[in-house]
This record gives C-alpha cells, sequence and structure tokens, in this order.
C-alpha cells in the first residue's frame, strides 16, 4: 500500500512538472509575452486589437493573450535556431495528461480513474484529428479550422456527457474511439502519401500511422501476461511511448520547414 502511494505521489510530481513544457517555461518567451500583454492587451490597444480581429478568430475565443503568446512562440523559436539550439516544445499537455490518467488508472481502477483515463484516451484522438486539420487545411483555411475545432469539442462534449450522466457504455465507447480513431488514421495516411516525396520528413508522420495501427492489434488480443506481468494491454501502452516520441520529431521537422517558408515568402514581399 506504501509502495503504491509512493507512485501515486511521484506521478503527481511528475504532472505538476510536465504541466508547462521546456518553452513555456523559457525566460526570452515568458518576458516577450509579459510585455506584450502589457503593450497590446489593455485600453486603447486592446480595443485596436479587436477592431481588427477577423469575425472567426473572435467566435473560435481567440485572445489577446492567446495572440502574444502565439507571436512569442515563434520569436523564441527564431531565437533557439539562431544560436543553434533545438526547438523547444510549446504547451506539450494533451499527451501528457492521457498517460498520466492512464498510469493512475491502472494503478488503482476507481469509477474517476477509469472515466479519466478513458475520456482522455478520446481527447487525444480527437486532438490529434484537429491537429490534421490544421495542418493540411487551417493554413489556407482557418475560418474552417475554427468551425471545426467547435464541432470537436461539441463531440467531446456530448460524448463525456453521456457516458457520465447516462450510461457508462463499453460497446458504445469503443466504438466511437474506433470511428473516430479511423478518421484519424484516413486522414493523415492520405496527406503522407499526397507529400512523401516533396516533404522527406513526412515519412516519419507515415511511419507512426502505420505503427499505431499495427500496434492497435494488441488490444484485441488476449493471451496470459509474460512473466503474469505484461499482458497484450501493458505492451500496447509500453509500445506506443516510442512512437509518439517518433510523432513529436515529425513535428518539430515540419515547424521548421513551415517557418524557413514563411520567412522565404517574408522576403520575397
Amino acid at each position: 500500500m506504501a509502495g503504491r502511494t509512493a507512485r501515486l505521489v511521484l506521478l503527481a510530481g511528475a504532472a505538476a512538472l510536465a504541466s508547462g513544457s521546456q518553452g513555456d517555461r523559457e525566460p526570452v518567451y515568458r518576458d516577450c509575452v509579459h510585455r506584450c500583454e502589457e503593450r497590446n492587451c489593455s485600453g486603447g490597444a486592446l480595443r485596436h486589437f479587436r477592431s481588427r480581429q477577423p469575425i472567426y478568430m473572435s467566435l473560435a475565443g481567440w485572445t489577446c493573450q492567446d495572440d502574444c503568446k502565439y507571436e512569442c512562440m515563434w520569436v523564441t523559436v527564431g531565437l533557439y535556431l539562431k544560436e543553434g539550439h533545438k526547438v523547444p516544445q510549446f504547451h506539450g499537455k494533451v499527451s501528457l495528461n492521457a498517460w498520466f490518467w492512464s498510469t493512475v488508472f491502472h494503478t488503482k481502477d476507481t469509477d474517476l480513474t477509469e472515466k479519466m483515463d478513458y475520456f482522455c484516451a478520446s481527447t487525444v484522438i480527437l486532438h490529434s484529428i484537429y491537429l490534421c486539420c490544421v495542418r493540411t487545411v487551417g493554413l489556407q483555411h482557418p475560418a474552417v479550422v475554427s468551425a471545426f475545432r467547435a464541432l470537436l469539442l461539441l463531440m467531446l462534449t456530448a460524448h463525456v456527457s453521456y457516458l457520465s450522466l447516462v450510461r457508462f457504455d463499453y460497446g458504445y465507447n469503443l466504438a466511437a474511439n474506433v470511428a473516430i480513431g479511423l478518421v484519424n488514421v484516413v486522414w493523415w495516411l492520405a496527406w503522407c502519401l499526397r507529400n512523401q516525396h516533396r516533404l522527406p520528413h513526412v515519412r516519419k508522420c507515415m511511419a507512426v500511422v502505420l505503427l499505431l495501427q499495427g500496434l492497435s492489434l494488441l488490444e484485441l488480443l488476449d493471451f496470459p501476461p509474460f512473466f503474469w506481468v505484461l499482458d497484450a494491454h501493458a505492451i500496447w501502452h509500453i509500445s506506443t511511448i516510442p512512437v509518439h516520441v517518433l510523432f513529436f520529431s515529425f513535428l518539430k521537422d515540419d515547424s521548421l520547414y513551415l517557418l524557413k517558408e514563411s520567412e522565404a515568402k517574408f522576403k520575397l514581399d
């Protein structure tokens, strides 16, 4: 019992440390955001920001503070690249939150931990679909992305509400996650196949999609645990860790590509 409690305490501490990514904690970034908010997010400057803000961004809840964080993120990335450092991660909470609750649930199975595990898993899949929409559609049609994000949030709210307030239906939850998982796989894979020759780093994304599909077969298998510790479900959890590292590597490479492309267009203009 003491050992299990100690593990939960350590996990809670790890989650607290992970609540802000390296980029979020960078002093240059924090100072930039502070100065930007002081300069642009109050009084006449704030009214000016709101007057020129596109309606779709306003409806999506994009605030002056969000705009400062976005602009300062790219300022910080530029400084890291200029100094020859690796690009820091910003706002990396969704996957870590899912892993945290999954670990807690498998340590102590209660009604709360089970629901948090399931709900966070659905959130990760929907977030991946949202990222795919941003990458494939959002650069040219940001209004479409804003509307699609609202749709995904509505779907997640309805899903969580049904399982929490009506009935916790395991069959429905499995079917729903399989359905959105297939949308996620097909969308990412279609984009990867269309761009793999033009953008070499896209092969990392393709590998992630195929690996996750292959590893998902472990969820359908049922065999006695190895050494009475590692069953198919446990092996699936362990196997997804390096896959997410590869996916983050793809996101980093793709962000660098988009940054260079943006800089090239800026110089031409």
